[in-house]
């Protein structure tokens, strides 16, 4: 490279203010967690240690201000998003692409999955007890589990776990950070109430004497 063609080299490259203003555009349109590789790969930059100390500085930006928006890290890497408090308001814009609801079949087949992965079909129904292929399905639709493999066993059976969008919908870093199951305590059945006392019955001379007496 001539000396003319390295000046040039040197003009382009990125200042470290330009680097923030790239990860400052990436963070806010992504639609999934980016990890400081991928950061590294758009802005332009090898320099990891940099980018990572630049989304310091960014998260701690948006905090001084008190922004509407914070810069989260979750499922492994980095992503902006609105402060909880203002949910109720962002829902009325996305009302009709936000609502998800998962049935009570759904949520423990997840929970399981969550907790056990990876694992089959026949080892999710042998904990919950009952057939799980619906709530597989649902599961599967809304991208919260995929299938991971097979088990090295009869038949091969395909074993499942959570993906991403599950780690981003739940707000977490990594599987790691799932509540100890420790923590969890089951909640005892309440307590039949004892049966309210029968009232004492009147004895039988107080009967006869209540009852008017016959006269001659």
């Amino acid at each position: 490279m001539s000396p003319a063609e390295e000046k040039t080299e040197e003009k382009k490259a990125p200042t470290r203010e330009d680097i923030k203003k790239v990860l400052e555009c990436l963070l806010f349109i992504t639609e999934q967690p980016l990890p400081v590789a991928k950061l590294c790969q758009c802005a332009g930059t090898k320099d990891a240690e940099l980018v990572a100390e630049l989304i310091g500085e960014i998260k701690a930006e948006l905090e001084q201000k008190d922004s509407s928006v914070m810069l989260s890290e979750v499922a492994g890497g980095f992503q902006m998003a609105t402060r909880p408090e203002f949910a109720a308001h962002v829902r009325k814009l996305f009302a009709d692409r936000m609502t998800m609801k998962l049935s009570r079949a759904a949520h423990e087949t997840l929970s399981i999955i969550a907790y056990k992965q990876p694992l089959t079909r026949a080892e999710i129904e042998e904990i919950r007890g009952v057939d799980v292929i619906a709530a597989l399905e649902t599961l599967l639709e809304k991208h919260l589990v995929k299938v991971v493999g097979r088990k090295e066993t009869v038949g091969r059976p395909l074993m499942y776990g959570t993906t991403v969008d599950f780690l981003r919908r739940f707000g977490l870093k990594g599987l790691e950070d799932l509540p100890p199951l420790e923590s969890f305590t089951i909640a005892e059945p309440a307590a039949a109430e004892p049966a309210p006392a029968a009232p004492p019955q009147p004895e039988a001379s107080q009967e006869a004497s209540a009852q008017p007496q016959e006269q001659n």
